[in-house]
């Protein structure tokens, strides 16, 4: 029997790329739940939504009641949670959409799946996983030469960052206190096709090829670590099907740059 993956935000940027990936790469059915908040955009999932194994559901997941609609309707065998509010400057200017979303939507999801879970039969109890998307930036910023790892401590410092650092406290003391069957990924910053324009690089080359002034945050001193996103897709079902409860696992690019030499490359090479 096919195996189903409950997936909270598939319409966003990486949950699109995962979504296409689970369709055209293996043969999982999907259940794709999200918003459509600024961020989601279906025509991302064009060629996968007449797919047999694929459903849509419109839906919030601060709603309880209709995600336990969804999870008594679909009866998943595993949820990957990528529903997020995800852009620094967004959080600064407007907070509390941040907390709604990454905070109380991860605590509304955790308290579903929970319930759910707990009225499987001992079989698909133990098969039932949920997967806790998150990001690098609740550790901080990174140093010339240095990488983050699982021992990283937190420090976050903005309200995107604290928020998802609360999201992954929750989902590893749900794991702690309840049982629940749960595996936090933080992943380094994704690039790839369908982002959405406000991000960094397409910014950039939207900028560029347009002849204006290309905005750089702060210095541009800042170190991050960039990965595509559909080898993050890959990386996340991999982690579902062989990660161990409880764990957390960074997936990153070994793309390590400073804001302003990544500028610097992008422009070059739209120069060519």
């Amino acid at each position: 029997m096919t195996r189903k993956i409950l997936v909270t935000g598939g319409a966003g940027f990486i949950g699109s790329a995962l979504v296409r990936y689970l369709i055209e790469q293996t043969d999982y059915h999907v259940v794709n739940v999200d918003k459509l908040s600024y961020a989601g955009n279906l025509e991302s999932l064009e060629r996968v939504s007449s797919n047999q194994r694929y459903t849509f559901e419109h839906l919030d997941i601060c709603e309880r009641g209709d995600l336990e609609r969804i999870f008594a309707q679909h009866r998943p065998d595993a949820v990957m949670h990528l529903a997020a509010e995800t852009h620094v400057d967004r959080s600064i200017d407007g907070p509390d959409a941040f907390i709604q979303s990454n905070i109380i939507g991860t605590f509304t999801l955790l308290e579903t799946a929970r319930a759910y879970w707990q009225g499987l039969a001992p079989e698909l109890a133990s098969a039932f996983r949920v997967l806790h998307v998150s990001t690098d930036e609740v550790y901080g910023s990174l140093s010339d030469g240095e990488l983050f790892t699982e021992k990283t401590p937190y420090d976050p410092r903005s309200p995107y960052s604290a928020s998802k650092a609360a999201s992954d406290h929750l989902a590893s003391a749900w794991f702690h206190t309840y049982g629940l069957p749960v595996i936090i990924t933080n992943c380094s910053n994704n690039y790839g096709p369908y982002q959405f324009p406000e991000k960094l690089i397409p910014v950039v080359v939207m900028k560029a090829l347009a002849g204006e002034k290309i905005p750089v945050y702060g210095t541009g001193d800042s170190v991050r670590d960039w990965l595509y996103v559909e080898d993050h897709a890959r990386a996340l079902v991999r982690v579902l099907e062989g990660g161990h409860l409880g764990e957390t696992y960074n997936i990153g690019g070994h793309n390590e740059v400073r804001t302003l030499d990544l500028v610097e490359k992008i422009c070059s090479l739209l120069d060519e």
